[in-house]
């Protein structure tokens, strides 16, 4: 295959990668708009009481964690207030200790433990809904009363079973995970556009 025609192959499949994410977020949109805006009201509820958004996951998923965190503290589209957003995955002594003296299971379960407070939220993410670490925060956080909002692909997985009647599944319908983080991001930016309306109104 010479060069332009190796050129064209990858356009093509850039151009497929696209196409198909723009397809996933239309069907998304459909069948996630109503849990996430539970999400969106469960996180305002707890945020206005005082609580706060404890995140987690691995990979991908804690940088999604972070990047949640982070839109929360400083800000997202708006002058405001900061928020109370903590994400389980920066942390590495912590982390690290945990993995080393107990194991990288409990990793975000102790924090959990030691973190998490009725009516605050635990944002647990993993595109598989497998994730050992995950399951684990999020059968703490059942245990502490903290409602859970989890974000999810390929049908929930091990945490679909696990989530309570007062959590939210958000759970994106399809199997191939790097479509599943590319709904992801979307979701935690629905997320954060939401809380700003629910907490200071519309924009202006």
């Amino acid at each position: 295959m010479g060069h332009a025609e190796q050129g064209a192959a990858l356009e093509a499949q850039v151009a497929s990668h696209f196409a198909d994410s723009a397809k996933l977020k239309q069907e998304s949109a459909k069948l996630l708009s109503a849990p996430i805006a539970r999400g969106i009201g469960v996180m305002s509820a707890s945020l206005k009481a005082g609580g706060k958004i404890l995140s987690c996951g691995n990979g991908g998923s804690a940088a999604d964690a972070q990047h949640f965190a982070a839109e929360l503290v400083n800000r997202f589209e708006r002058e405001r207030a900061p928020l109370a957003g903590l994400a389980l995955s920066t942390d590495t002594s912590t982390l690290t200790s945990i993995a080393n003296d107990y194991s990288y299971e409990q990793v975000f379960e102790k924090q959990l433990r030691a973190l998490g407070r009725k009516g605050d939220v635990l944002l647990a993410i993993s595109t598989s809904g497998n994730s050992g670490s995950v399951v684990a925060a999020l059968r703490a956080a059942r245990e502490l009363g903290v409602q859970v909002v989890a974000l999810t692909g390929n049908g929930g997985g091990k945490m679909a079973a696990l989530l309570g009647e007062g959590d939210v599944h958000i759970c994106v319908p399809h199997k191939r995970t790097m479509r599943i983080q590319e709904v992801h991001l979307l979701v935690l930016h629905c997320l954060c556009d939401g809380i700003d309306t629910m907490l200071f109104g519309e924009k202006k």
